[in-house]
């Protein structure tokens, strides 16, 4: 168990390193921060925060790094994921799709239980100034699989600020 998870630190390291290294080499970047539901099987509904970072290498494709956490009665998700991300590059609203692969830590103050975690999903942003947006809306399908058990009737769904650089 233990090496299970010190694997899956170093994994997510490696990964947030390689995202802000292909970040750096983008042509633009796009940081997301805001507030976020989710329902997880089998009766966890809770509130919290999802931040992204997306690199754009074309004008439509990018790679996204996404984080998220949902609390509710002691109970704590967080999910961390990476995958790519299309995006049609309208003048006011810029609609994205993204496919998002990684982990889930589900953890209630006296245990712990890490799994995989694949978001299906997208959004609408909308420009406000140049460099500054809001996102309207997020929703995503989540599976995860963890101790053998697969669930996928799981949602997530998110609004904020989106900084672009």
């Amino acid at each position: 168990m233990q090496a299970k998870v010190m694997t899956l630190k170093l994994a997510l390291l490696l990964a947030v390193l390689g995202a802000v290294t292909v970040s750096a080499r983008a042509q633009r970047v796009e940081v997301y921060g805001g507030a976020q539901f989710s329902h997880l099987e089998p009766s966890f509904n809770g509130a919290g925060w999802d931040a992204s970072l997306t690199g754009d290498f074309k004008h439509i494709l990018g790679i996204t790094a996404d984080f998220s956490g949902a609390y509710n009665r002691g109970v704590h998700a967080h999910t961390y994921t990476f995958g790519p991300v299309l995006t049609a590059r309208l003048p006011i609203v810029q609609p994205f799709v993204h496919a998002l692969f990684g982990g889930i830590n589900v953890s209630d103050g006296g245990s712990s239980a890490n799994g995989f975690a694949m978001f299906v999903g997208g959004g609408l942003d909308a420009g406000l100034r140049k460099g500054i947006g809001i996102r309207l809306v997020q929703v995503d399908w989540l599976s995860t699989h963890n101790s053998g058990v697969t669930f996928n009737r799981n949602v997530r769904a998110s609004a904020g600020i989106v900084l672009k650089f």
